[in-house]
């Protein structure tokens, strides 16, 4: 397997396995000579054949010989070796330590060879010029050794540089994305580029099971027997295929991404090109931070949607309580007042008299519309969230909608004077009239609610370019400072005694907001506030035409009405 002249000069681990075997047998038995070796990894930058190198140092010898004979003459012949010096320095500065030490080995020839009497031989009359000789090659082999090294340590440098900024790069594009299909595009894409590959991130699923990743420009697709390979890496958080001692016989490279807590992924790298093989110990250090990033960034991901996973279902749990504990409150009071009402009716009606009764009766009317709007509000808020609410959107007019709204209301603007401030150039709106028609009366009867008695309650709108503004006031104590910032929140009620269960103004909120527009609250200077919502203008509304019967049909009522008259 080896020269035999270096079991001569340095020994063979062999003969001293065999000589300190003492009785023991010892049988050596070669390895599969069918085995595939290794493909050596091709550098980058690097051209496997440097020919080119080759006749540089050649010519550097020619060009040297040139300019020495040129000074021949002018100049000492310790000046001459000083140039063919500074050309074996250039030589190592572009070409790799054989075509240098050829250059050495040239110059060193060229220069007995023309300079040195007799001159055109490589015959030399004086010894001392064996010592110039000697020192030259010496000096100029360890001239270009220097050269050499620190051009390689300048190309490990810029090589580093480079996949330092990479993975920079890289770290950053991770931290501002989120997402477990975006980070790990963002990895696949970086990886490729910097190591000239195909890459694939595989995730698993609830059960375990690595996914198949869509493919795409910078990834390959994934056979059954790479899949194994890379659940096994998954399971055994070890490295594994191609260059590896483990399943070494995969066409990709692939590496865990592990995290603090767990197992993330599985990278898996598939180098491109005839040259290109098995990665080095180095580059496969750099890969193993590249999937340290992504198994960072990944990780937080799934983190972020545990924590989110988490909030909501603390959420469900807390509005459930809340919604509970709210709704049981309130359906208590209207029920008790029904059942009180209604057990007076049973026991004592042949002693009440008929204003009693009528009381009662109406207790017992008010008291079950109070729980039918509780019922209709909880199921409403409901019907929103879930997104069960489709809205069935039309042209509608705004004057209608609050003539609809106010007519149903009369009853309980008994105690408060209702001001309608609505401009006749107010355009159609394309909206779901029912739900904003529900958002007018939950204000309204917020306002009533809150409102003294005999105090008054302005419903006004106004036309902009882009929306069309309504607004509520009335004339109460307003909203504390505290409570102006959470009175659209689900279950917040101010301080009344017939306080609902607070989902009114939340449902307002969500009509708006389906919609396109935006609702809000201010207090008003003298005293009061006003609820003021929005919905967007963002079509042209129809042109009406007037029907030719319509002038006859006005004729034929005018008539009617003055003979009525009569």
């Amino acid at each position: 397997t080896h020269p035999r002249w270096k079991d001569r000069l340095l020994g063979s681990v062999l003969d001293e396995v065999v000589r300190g075997s003492g009785e023991i047998d010892v049988y050596v038995i070669a390895g599969e000579s069918e085995a595939e070796e290794p493909r050596p990894v091709a550098k980058p930058g690097r051209s496997p054949l440097p020919v080119l190198e080759w006749l540089w140092s050649i010519g550097g010898g020619v060009l040297t010989t040139l300019v020495a004979a040129l000074m021949y003459g002018h100049f000492t012949l310790v000046d001459l070796a000083m140039v063919y010096l500074l050309g074996i320095v250039l030589t190592a500065g572009r070409a790799s330590r054989g075509p240098t030490l050829l250059a050495t080995l040239l110059s060193v020839a060229a220069f007995d060879f023309f300079f040195i009497p007799p001159l055109y031989t490589f015959t030399v009359n004086d010894v001392r010029f064996f010592v110039t000789f000697g020192v030259m090659f010496v000096v100029a082999f360890v001239i270009s050794s220097l050269t050499l090294r620190v051009r390689e340590q300048a190309d490990g440098a810029r090589q580093r540089e480079r996949r330092t900024a990479a993975l920079y790069s890289l770290s950053r594009e991770l931290a501002h994305e989120e997402g477990r299909e975006r980070l790990s595009a963002i990895a696949v894409q970086h990886i490729s580029e910097v190591f000239s590959c195909q890459s694939v991130v595989l995730i698993p699923e609830d059960g375990g099971i690595l996914a198949q990743p869509a493919t795409g420009l910078h990834t390959y697709a994934i056979d059954q027997q790479e899949m194994s390979v890379a659940q096994w890496v998954f399971d055994h958080r070890q490295r594994a295929g191609l260059g590896t001692d483990t399943l070494s016989g995969a066409k990709a490279l692939y590496l865990p991404l592990v995290a603090a807590a767990k197992t993330i992924g599985v990278v898996g790298i598939l180098p491109t090109g005839p040259s290109f093989g098995p990665y080095n110990p180095e580059q496969i250090h750099v890969l193993e931070s590249f999937a340290n990033q992504a198994a960072m960034a990944l990780e937080r991901a799934a983190l972020a949607e545990e924590a989110q996973q988490a909030l909501l279902a603390a959420e469900r749990e807390s509005l459930r309580s809340t919604l509970l504990s709210s709704v049981s409150h309130d359906l208590r009071t209207p029920l008790a007042a029904i059942t009180g009402a209604g057990t007076t009716l049973l026991r004592s009606e042949p002693e009440l008299d008929a204003s009693s009764r009528k009381e009662l009766i109406q207790t017992i009317v008010d008291e079950a519309d109070h729980l039918d709007r509780i019922i209709r509000n909880v199921l409403d808020m409901t019907r929103l969230e879930s997104g069960a609410v489709r809205m069935n959107t039309e042209w509608q007019s705004l004057e209608e909608i609050v003539g609809a709204v106010t007519n149903r209301m009369s009853k309980q603007f008994q105690d408060h004077a209702l001001v309608i401030k609505l401009p006749s150039n107010l355009p159609l709106i394309h909206c779901d009239g029912l739900l904003i028609g529900q958002v007018l009366r939950n204000l309204l009867e917020n306002a009533v609610k809150y409102t003294p008695e005999g105090t008054d309650i302005t419903l006004s709108a106004s036309a902009g370019e882009k929306e069309v503004k309504v607004t509520v006031t009335d004339r109460g104590k307003g909203v504390p400072p505290e409570e102006a910032g959470r009175i659209f929140e689900k279950f917040v009620r101010g301080k009344h005694a017939g306080g609902g269960v607070g989902l009114g103004l939340a449902i307002c909120r969500e009509i708006v907001v389906a919609h396109g527009g935006r609702i809000w609250m201010e207090n008003e200077p003298d005293g009061g506030a006003s609820f003021t919502f929005t919905l967007p203008i963002s079509h042209v509304p129809p042109r009406i035409e007037r029907e030719p019967e319509e002038p006859v049909q006005q004729e034929a009522e005018e008539v009617r009405k003055k003979r009525d008259e009569k």
